[in-house]
C-alpha cells in the first residue's frame, strides 16, 4: 500500500505516563508491520535531548522516525508540532502514522490539533491506546492528576503493561479503576514487555469520548505568527521551519560540539518537573560498571533514558521508576542522556561531575 495525493493517512496515538512503555510498545508493533507499509512514527520527548530515536529502529525500510522534544505538543510545542508534523507526512508519505505524546502531555489538546481543518482531510485517526504501569495507579501523585485521568478518559483500548512485574491484586485493582471511566473502554488487555496485536491498531468502534479536564495544558500565545500548514501537508516544495526549543539541542549540536569530557548540556524548565540532557563526545568511552551503577540507583527519577559507549559495546539503559532495562545499542553518533524528576533540583551539576567520574582512562 503507498500513500496517495488526497487519501487520510491511518493514524494512532499511544498514550501513557512516564515509563509505561510507550515506546517499546511501537518498536514492538514495528515488528509486526504488514510488508511493504511505510509508517512515520512521531515522538513527543518532555526532555530537549532526543533519545528515542536510538530505541526505535528507524534503519528498517519503510521506517521514519522524528522526535519534538523540550516540552509537550499539547501545549508548549503547540505552535511548533503542527508544521514539523505537516513537514513530516508531507516528506515521508506514510501508509500508517503513529504518534506518541509526551508522558506528561494531555492528549485531548493533540486530537484536537489533529481534527483540525490544517490535518482533517489529511488524517484518519484510528484508536487511541493508552498503556499503563499499574505502579502509577498507586501513587496517588500520578493517579490524581488531569494528565493521567484524561489519558485514561480518552483511550478505546487501555493496556495495562508490566504485568509480569506487579502483584495480581494491585491489577486488579487497577483494572477495576480503568472500569469506572464513562464511557467505558472498549477494551482493556493485559501484557507484558510493551506487547501490543498490531490488530488493535483498526479496531473499528464508534464511541465518542471527550477529556474530564478539558482546560488542563492551556495553549500559550503565539511568539510569532502559524506557518501555513495545511499548504505544508499539500504541497511538495521545500519549507523551512524555524527552530523551535524542542531542536535547540540539535542545533546546538551542530554548532557548539561537545569535546572530549566536556558534554553539552540542556536543561528543561517546567513547573512541575525539572528535565536534563546531555550529549558527550563520541570518543567518550565509558566504564559500563560505574556507569550502570550510577544511573541504575540515583534517587529520585521519574524517567531516565541513554545510550552510551562503553569499552566492550554500546549500552542502552532505559529506567522508569525502580525499573532498570539495558541493552546493546546499534546507535553509534554519541552518548547521550536525558534525566526527569518529578521536582525542582539545584543539582544537576554534581550530577554531571559524577557522569565524568564514569569515563575510563
Amino acid at each position: 500500500m503507498t500513500w496517495k495525493k488526497g487519501e487520510r493517512i491511518p493514524t494512532n496515538l499511544i498514550v501513557g505516563f512516564l515509563g509505561s512503555g510507550k515506546t517499546t510498545a511501537i518498536a514492538k508493533l514495528i515488528d509486526q508491520r504488514p510488508e511493504g507499509e511505510k509508517w512515520s512514527i512521531l515522538v513527543n520527548e518532555f526532555g530537549m535531548v532526543s533519545i528515542d530515536h536510538a530505541l526505535v529502529e528507524s534503519s528498517l525500510e519503510g521506517i521514519a522516525v522524528e522526535e519534538l522534544g523540550g516540552g509537550c505538543a499539547c501545549c508548549t510545542l503547540a505552535f511548533v508540532f503542527q508544521p514539523l508534523l505537516a513537514q513530516f507526512i508531507r516528506r515521508t508519505k506514510p501508509d500508517r502514522l503513529i504518534l506518541e505524546p509526551s508522558g506528561v502531555s494531555h492528549p485531548a489538546k493533540v486530537i484536537d490539533i489533529l481534527r483540525s481543518p490544517n490535518f482533517a482531510s489529511s488524517i484518519n485517526i484510528r484508536n487511541i491506546i493508552c498503556l499503563i504501569d499499574p505502579k502509577d495507579f498507586e501513587d496517588p501523585r500520578w493517579r490524581e492528576t488531569a494528565v493521567f485521568q484524561d489519558q485514561v478518559q480518552l483511550a478505546d483500548i487501555v493496556v495495562l503493561n508490566w504485568t509480569d512485574e506487579r502483584d495480581r491484586e494491585l491489577i486488579d485493582r487497577c483494572r477495576a479503576w480503568v472500569e469506572s471511566f464513562s464511557p467505558p473502554k472498549q477494551l482493556i488487555v493485559e501484557t507484558r514487555f510493551g506487547v501490543i496485536d498490531s490488530g488493535l491498531l483498526d479496531m473499528e468502534f464508534d464511541t465518542a469520548r471527550f477529556p474530564i479536564f478539558a482546560d488542563a495544558h492551556p495553549l500559550p500565545k503565539p511568539k510569532r505568527a502559524e506557518l501555513p500548514v495545511l499548504d505544508l501537508v499539500l504541497e511538495s516544495g521545500h519549507h523551512h521551519l524555524e527552530d523551535g526549543p524542542d531542536q535547540q539541542a540539535e542545533t546546538d549540536l551542530a554548532h557548539r560540539k561537545p569535546t572530549p569530557r566536556h558534554p553539552l548540556r540542556f536543561q528543561n524548565d517546567d513547573p512541575s518537573y525539572d528535565a536534563c540532557g546531555w550529549i558527550f563526545h563520541v570518543d567518550d568511552i565509558f566504564d559500563r560498571d560505574k556507569l550502570l551503577d550510577l544511573l541504575g540507583y540515583v534517587h529520585p527519577i521519574v524517567r531516565l533514558k541513554g545510550v552510551f559507549r562503553c569499552h566492550d559495546d554500546w549500552w542502552m539503559i532505559n529506567r522508569a521508576k525502580d525499573a532498570t532495562t539495558y541493552a546493546t545499542s546499534a546507535y553509534r553518533r554519541d552518548s547521550r542522556l536525558e534525566v526527569i524528576l518529578d521536582r525542582k533540583t539545584s543539582g544537576w551539576s554534581e550530577f554531571e561531575i559524577e557522569l565524568l567520574k564514569c569515563l575510563g582512562e
